[in-house]
């Protein structure tokens, strides 16, 4: 099983690379973030054409996640609430969480929330999201041993996975951020299975679009996929495509691929 995260930073503007991506890389699931568009407006046919059935969350002009999946996956659920109820409604407001089954794996993709600035208020609610979504990965773990987290999780998880020094002030490599992705989510006992086949710095999902950020290799590695024990040893590859990232006009983001 191939398992594939991408940031497309709006679907519609990019809907050509992905149908051409996913000829050249036919995985059997595509979990895509920052979609940008409400349902109804989702580009379906291009996917469909090529076998995919679509699971989609979205919204107008921000946020957005959906699942591509070559083979019907069963249990869609969108957003914290289908686990952990009216409670956590807030958090679903905007569009960041969708989960399904494929087989016996449980895919959760998740757009996490970037923060803006240290100490803003998107900064907490960023910390705050990511709580809540410690809590919605215990319940799911009440469920089944299988799954696979991934998506774009807006943090650096050490300095490896940034092309220069962080400093505390910088957003997604702040110490509080590092400290949330340790405590709600590895210490749950998932694993940042990239790290299983590249245990060295240097490799990068995302650049900036400004500042010459790909032509430079001025990247950060914050799109990733956690699994949990019951996995790790079924993973045989993960790997980083910066193909897509030398196309006209690309996402600033690029896939990250993993199989199973």
């Amino acid at each position: 099983m191939k398992i594939a995260t991408w940031n497309v930073n709006s679907i519609r503007t990019r809907a050509e690379q992905v149908t051409n991506w996913l000829q050249a890389n036919p995985v059997d699931v595509l979990c895509l973030q920052e979609t940008k568009v409400v349902d109804r407006d989702f580009p379906r046919s291009p996917f469909e054409d090529l076998g995919y059935h679509l699971y989609i969350s979205g919204q107008k002009s921000y946020n957005g996640v959906a699942l591509f999946s070559q083979t019907p996956m069963s249990d869609v659920a969108i957003g914290f609430s289908s686990l952990l109820g009216d409670a956590v409604a807030e958090f679903d407001l905007q569009k960041r969480a969708i989960a399904a089954t494929l087989e016996d794996v449980r895919i959760v993709n998740l757009y996490v929330p970037n923060g803006s600035a240290v100490g803003s208020d998107k900064y907490e609610y960023k910390l705050q999201w990511l709580q809540v979504l410690h809590d919605y990965l215990k319940a799911t773990g009440d469920r089944t041993d299988k799954i696979c987290i991934c998506g774009d999780f807006n943090i650096a998880p050490d300095d490896r996975d940034v092309y220069r020094d962080t400093k505390d002030t910088d957003i997604m490599a702040s110490p509080a951020e590092r400290e949330a992705l340790q405590t709600q989510i590895l210490d749950l006992g998932f694993i940042d299975i990239f790290r299983k086949f590249h245990e060295d710095g240097g490799h990068y999902s995302w650049w900036d679009y400004r500042r010459g950020g790909f032509a430079n290799n001025r990247g950060w590695r914050i799109d990733h996929h956690y699994l949990t024990p019951a996995l790790r040893d079924r993973a045989r590859h993960c790997a980083i495509d910066i193909a897509p990232r030398r196309l006209e006009r690309p996402s600033d983001h690029t896939p990250v691929v993993l199989e199973l």
